[in-house]
Parts: structure tokens; sequence; C-alpha cells
């Protein structure tokens, strides 16, 4: 499905189901792709998580009901997907700025959050030229690193802090001394890991896997660390130089505001992509050399 329709479609299935109990696995479902790649798109693309979506545009419609008809605030707790009436309230204070009572007596104007509308294109004419990228297979491979689970709705703030906790754990030690005191900083070294970071949307239930890791050059795999093979595919490669994270952040946007929706000839192949993050030079050097791997294939 084109990226664009699949975004359109999403708003379009959450505006028709706004007040059921709507999850991001079903919303992903019914779009046709997987949670990971549309709640990263939608993000970037919208600045809020679905979740953050369906909240807001609950509690608008919320506010105009309460100022257009005589509901009682513990109903419109319920209709609009609260589980009592002082969540409701709260979660009402903190976006309007006003409780629903307050509102309702004083008439005041509520926050208005419309639904999106999708309408993207191709500013200046050279977005997509800009982008440097290539489109080659890779045979498996297979790499091995440090693994969690993440949700989706915190994984953006997360990470960054998984990456921090292993760094200061195991890298940063080893690169004191390069002697390896350990298995964890003897397969740091030997596989070069901090090379990748991987998502992987294989687990369900609201979250995805992330690999801190390397490429695997055989030997021990220590207990409490990942193997995991990546499949062959045809992969689109997008390649940036600056400091970490600022330019891989940017790069991210570009590809899924500009690429993604535009391209001719490729689409979104398997749930997963890969950050490489080169082994030369230090991440804050304003060359500094990241990439983006997504797998693809062409479009029918």
């Amino acid at each position: 499905m084109e990226w664009v329709t699949a975004l359109s479609n999403t708003i379009q299935y959450i505006e028709a189901h706004l007040l059921e109990n709507l999850t991001l696995s079903e919303i992903a479902e019914q779009v046709y792709l997987s949670p990971l790649y549309l709640q990263k798109g939608f993000q970037i693309l919208s600045g809020s998580t679905i979740s953050e979506y369906i909240r807001n545009r609950r509690l608008s419609l919320a506010a105009e009901e309460i100022l257009s008809t005589d509901i009682k605030i513990i109903d419109a707790a319920y209709k609009y997907g609260y589980d009592t009436p002082e969540s409701f309230t709260k979660a009402f204070t903190r976006f309007h700025g006003i409780s629903p009572a307050q509102i309702r007596k004083a008439n005041a104007k509520p926050v208005v959050y419309l639904p999106l509308k999708i309408n993207l294109s191709i500013q200046g004419g050279n977005s997509m030229q800009d982008l440097h990228f290539t489109v080659s297979p890779m045979f498996p491979f297979k790499i091995i690193g440090f693994a969690r689970d993440f949700d989706y709705e915190t994984a953006y703030a997360e990470i960054p802090k998984f990456w921090d906790e292993i760094c200061e754990k195991y890298a940063n030690p080893l690169y004191e001394t390069m002697q390896p005191k350990n298995p964890f900083e003897q397969a740091i070294m030997d596989n070069c890991i901090g090379e990748y970071g991987v998502c992987i949307d294989d687990i369900g239930g609201g979250k995805f896997r992330y690999l801190i890791g390397g490429k695997y050059t055989g030997g021990e795999v220590p207990e409490g660390m990942t193997l995991v093979e990546i499949p062959y595919f045809q992969w689109a490669k997008f390649k940036t130089f600056g400091p970490m994270p600022d330019a891989l952040q940017t790069l991210n946007t570009e590809v899924f505001r500009s690429w993604l929706p535009n391209n001719p000839d490729y689409e979104i192949a398997a749930p997963l992509n890969i950050e490489w993050y080169s082994c030369d030079g230090e991440k804050s050097d304003a060359d500094y050399e990241s990439a983006i791997w997504v797998p693809v294939k062409k479009k029918k």
C-alpha cells in the first residue's frame, strides 16, 4: 500500500472508531503496516504519537459535547474512554486549561483539535535528490548485542537511555584500556558492538525489540546477550554526515517525510530497520558518518 494512502487510511479508521478501545496493533493491521513503521511515520509527520492523537481528539470532542448538550460529566468521562470522572477531569483540565464543570459554567472556548489531513509534497524540487541513498541486496547476516523490549509510546525517550546505560557499563571501561576484562567486553571488541541499532517488530503487545549490536564474527555469545539473524533483503541505505544525534534524526525525518511518500519504485518489505554508526571518528564530529537502512521491495 502507498505510504500516503496508508497514513490517510489510518486517520480515517481512527475517526470512524474514535470512541472504541483502539490499539496500535489493530490500527496497523487495518492499513497493512507494521506497528513499528506506522508509529514512527505518524509521529514524524504529525508531531504526536497515535495514542496522543486519539486522546486529544477525544478531549476536543468531549468539550464540544459538554458545551452543546446537558450530558453529565460522569457520562462524558466513560463515553470518551476514562475509567473515572476524576481521571477524565484531570486530563480535560490539562488539555483545555479548565475543568469540564468550569468550561460549561463559563461557556468558555475550548481547545479545538481537528482531524489530521495528510497532504505531502516535495518542497523546492530537490528534497529526494539531497538524500544520499543506494538500493542493494544483502545476504543473511547475524547481529550480536544487547536487546531490550520497548513500548511504542515511550521508545523515543527510552532508547537513548539504553545506549547510555550500555556505554557506561561496558563500552567506556573497555575503551579506556582496550583490554577486555570480561566476556561482554570481549564480545564488544570482537564484533564492533555499537555499529548497529536494530528495531525489530515481532513481539506484539504494543512493544518492539531494539538491539544495540554489531556483525557477529563467531565465538561465544555471553549470557545476557542476543544473537539475531537478519534475512536476505534489498536494502535502501540512506547516508548522512554530521554530529549525533541531530544528523541521524534529521535523516530519519527526511526518509519518512520525503522519500517514502514520493519514491515511485519501492515500499517497505519487512517490519525492521537498522541504524548504522561508523566505527571511525567521534560521534560529535562534523563529518561523522551514519546511515539508516530500510528493507524494501519493488512496488507492484
